[in-house]
């Protein structure tokens, strides 16, 4: 299973989102750090979950980062996170 695929997974069974959008941005840092051949190591998350409402930017992101924190550990260097409640316009 590949990368994006785990973050999706994971990402759908801790918040349930409205809509969800994963994508593998590593091609776009070829020669940075944290780049591996063969990609899979930078990410941007677009999330919309009802169990955003009324929680700040950091506690979004912290949750997130935790149901990730396999991966961030791991192979993913970088994650991008734009995450709302549904209706906030993101």
């Amino acid at each position: 299973m590949q990368t994006k695929d785990v973050i999706t997974k994971k990402l759908t069974e801790a918040f349930a989102p409205e809509s969800l959008r994963v994508e593998d941005e590593s091609h776009l840092h070829a020669g940075h750090a944290g780049h591996r051949p063969g990609g899979e190591t930078h990410y941007r998350v677009y999330i919309v979950s009802e169990a955003f409402r009324g929680k700040s930017r950091i506690e979004r992101h912290r949750s997130i980062n935790a149901a990730l924190a396999s991966e961030l550990a791991g192979g993913v260097h970088a994650l991008a996170i734009h995450a709302a409640a549904p209706g906030e316009g993101q």
